[in-house]
């Protein structure tokens, strides 16, 4: 473990279909994402222009502001 990762109860729980807000505009000019893929890289994808971005857990973490709507939980 780096010393810059925070301990393992520290991490946002994340579901498949979770809607999130992000603290930057996509430049389609959205702010809402879809979580497609979970992993150690998530995959969201914007719901104004259907665009897919496939980013490190830690970076998508800090990059969202809230969860709008909660996905499936199992």
């Amino acid at each position: 473990m780096d010393k810059e990762d925070p301990p393992l109860d520290k991490f946002i729980k994340i579901y498949l279909g979770d809607v999130v807000r992000t603290k930057k505009n996509h430049p389609c000019g959205n702010d809402q994402w879809e979580v497609v893929k979970l992993g150690t890289d998530i995959k969201i994808r914007c719901l104004k222009c259907g665009r897919n971005v496939m980013l490190h857990r830690r970076k998508f973490e800090k990059s969202v502001k809230e969860i709008v709507k909660r996905g499936c939980e199992s």
